[in-house]
């Protein structure tokens, strides 16, 4: 069944543009990063020197997650707009096994993100730093938690797209709620209370590097840390694939 997913997704190619989108910015932002001038002076090797690179390289993919999300809204979209979703359960398929095809798309997203990742990092710290090398697989692990990111800002997507089913509409909510209505929501609430919203909860697995040093100049920040968001990231994650579900199953196709 997965088979049949990828020989839709492969040959398109809006699913190849937005991915070398994804890597040329992420690229290019993290390659600039190094002409940055702070206090008067260059920031250069120093950007680069690992393990620290891990944290600052997956803090800064994150803002690009939302290029895989629009991905995923789209690719869901379609299925709806050609009415391929209700071609497929005349032709047997249960809904479970749509939502199925469409969750291993998103875990291979953020694989690709991963490898993304992981890539421009090894490259940019062996390049530029390459006197930190030998500690170039300290910290590494940070790799993972932004991958969980990933399929957490997926499921968002899949549900928006669910939801509204037309891909400009969807990816127009998608960022709203991302960039407007949720950071608007946080204002209103308590610091003890809006770290627990959903877009806030994923950020926080790849949080603001030297956030420690901010702290002690603002105090204390009320994000949750990595190791207390990842828990309640998986459930947000698991909570969203299953309204999908319940959509899906629900309304007509």
């Amino acid at each position: 069944m997965f088979r049949a997913e990828l020989r839709k997704v492969l040959p398109y190619r809006t699913v190849w543009i937005i991915l070398l989108l994804f890597v040329v910015l992420l690229a290019l932002f993290v390659s600039a990063g190094g002409s940055v001038t702070l206090n008067g002076q260059r920031v250069g090797a120093t950007l680069y020197t690992f393990p620290g690179l891990w944290q600052k390289l997956t803090y800064v993919a994150s803002y690009f997650n939302l290029l895989l999300g629009i991905l995923l809204i789209i690719l869901i979209t379609d299925e709806f707009q050609f009415r391929t979703f209700r071609q497929q359960v005349i032709d047997g398929a249960s809904v479970a096994e749509l939502l199925q095809n469409k969750l291993l798309l998103s875990g291979l997203l953020a694989v690709f993100g991963m490898l993304t990742v992981l890539g421009l990092g090894f490259y940019f710290g062996l390049t530029r730093a390459a006197d930190t090398a030998s500690q170039a697989t300290v910290g590494i692990t940070g790799i993972a938690l932004y991958g969980i990111q990933v399929l957490g800002l997926l499921s968002m997507a899949a549900l928006v797209a669910v939801l509204v089913r037309r891909s400009g509409p969807g990816i127009l909510l998608f960022l709203l709620y991302a960039w407007v209505a949720e950071p608007l929501l946080r204002f209103s609430l308590p610091d003890s209370l809006d770290r627990f919203l959903p877009a806030k909860v994923f950020n926080s697995l790849t949080p603001l590097p030297g956030q420690e040093m901010i702290d002690t100049v603002t105090g204390p920040s009320s994000a949750l840390l990595p190791t207390e968001a990842l828990p309640l990231a998986l459930v947000y994650t698991a909570l969203f694939w299953g309204l999908s579900y319940l959509l899906l199953r629900n309304r007509d196709l």
